[in-house]
């Protein structure tokens, strides 16, 4: 794992506070990102900072420093914890993590990094966003997003090259349409899922006819 990446260094808890009820996801970034001290932000800290929101909100804040170019490190502690994320969401559970993925960490000038990444793309999503199209943001619906994020997730997280970012995309899609309840976002998470599966197939099958293409001649100088 990335040097980057940490699971001793912990900033200290979070206050028991109530956040404001109209508090954005931004908000939250942000008042992690700039909290007073060094240390490190753990997963388990995002967790109660979102402690009251939805499964989306967590699918989203863990997918979106794949979709974008971020520090080494970054994706390899929010690939696994998206796998747990949208298995949840697909099940209708509450939002938990195993404790050996709450633990991992980041440090603090990591996180600010990627918090300056995010809020700006979240800010022009939230521009875009509105309810719509309500029969698609329903529990059916819902559930079928929570799995198609699912395979999403298992993509991103195995070692298909131009595998990550438009999988995570596509669950970002989803993440706000959910959260929004706007239905023309969820119909876009549906066919980005689609558009990823028939980029990673194609990717995947090269690879496949590179590697026979390369024993066939080696088998063949012998």
């Amino acid at each position: 794992m990335s040097e980057n990446v940490q699971t001793t260094a912990r900033l200290a808890p979070l206050p028991r506070v109530t956040p404001p009820e109209n508090e954005k996801l931004s908000d939250v970034l942000q008042r992690l990102a700039t909290r007073p001290g060094e240390g490190a932000v753990a997963i388990s800290d995002l967790l109660y900072a979102m402690r009251d929101r939805a499964v989306a909100a967590l699918l989203f804040v863990f997918a979106l420093p794949i979709a974008l170019p971020m520090p080494p490190g970054a994706s390899a502690i929010l690939g696994l914890p998206l796998i747990f994320l949208a298995l949840q969401l697909a099940l209708g559970k509450e939002p938990w993590l195993p404790k050996f993925v709450t633990k991992q960490s980041l440090p603090k000038a990591t996180f600010k990094v990627m918090v300056d990444k995010i809020v700006p793309w979240q800010m022009r999503a939230e521009r875009l966003l509105k309810p719509r199209l309500s029969f698609m943001t329903g529990v059916t619906f819902e559930r079928v997003a929570g799995w198609v994020c699912l395979l999403m997730a298992v993509i991103l997280f195995l070692p298909i090259p131009l595998g990550n970012m438009l999988p995570a995309f596509t669950i970002c899609v989803f993440a706000l349409g959910l959260l929004e309840k706007d239905g023309a976002w969820i119909i876009t998470g549906f066919v980005s899922a689609i558009v990823s599966c028939v980029l990673v197939s194609g990717v995947v099958a090269a690879s496949v006819a590179a590697i026979i293409f390369l024993v066939q001649q080696t088998l063949g100088l012998l």
